[in-house]
């Protein structure tokens, strides 16, 4: 792939997700995870990811989603679109199963986290990208343990709500799952070839 089409991709792929974020954004009462409506509107589990509790939140987020793919060039616009359809409903499920606690809940920030581990942790295998992805790894859990032990850093005053440091939790595992199964079935797919 050349770089011009490779530029091109990235920016179409970014701007498809941004725009879709955006339109479920101006109805967001439809999209958020509100644990009542669960699971008998079970697109929540998915759309509660894509909305935001208001447009700095939503400015915030695209800008850190808008990073991923230029960071991280061995990554695939679509192995991206798959790892966000598969992180979003395990940490709505997550927050479904093991945190009754949590009754509403918008915001990509969870996705993120997972993308970032589950993209950082495959990029590993790769020379070139071998000190940074860990690098973005060590940075991850170093912010995961901060949030967990001192307390989230700062965010909620600037998009104006708490943050729910559970979704970034639950996004990392979701990614270092995701990660690791991906990893695990390029070994595999290598000795039956």
């Amino acid at each position: 792939m050349n770089k011009d089409h490779f530029l091109i991709s990235r920016i179409i792929f970014i701007a498809w997700c941004a725009s879709i974020s955006a339109c479920m954004q101006v109805f967001s009462d439809r999209f958020i995870y509100w644990r009542e409506d669960l699971p008998q509107q079970f697109w929540r589990f998915w759309t509660a990811h894509w909305v935001h509790v208001g447009w700095m939140h939503f400015v915030l987020n695209m800008l850190a989603f808008a990073c991923l793919p230029f960071i991280f060039p061995q990554s695939k616009n679509w192995q991206l679109l798959i790892l966000i359809l598969c992180i979003s409903p395990i940490i709505s499920l997550g927050f479904y199963w093991f945190m009754p606690y949590i009754s509403a809940y918008a915001g990509f920030s969870g996705v993120l986290h997972g993308l970032y581990v589950a993209v950082a942790l495959v990029s590993l295998k790769y020379k070139k990208e071998r000190n940074f992805a860990g690098l973005v790894l060590g940075l991850v859990i170093a912010k995961i343990v901060w949030e967990n032990t001192f307390g989230n850093t700062g965010t909620a005053q600037l998009i104006g709500s708490p943050v729910l440091i559970e979704s970034h939790l639950l996004g990392a595992l979701s990614g270092a799952l995701a990660g690791s199964v991906y990893l695990c079935w390029i070994k595999l797919k290598v000795r039956v070839s």
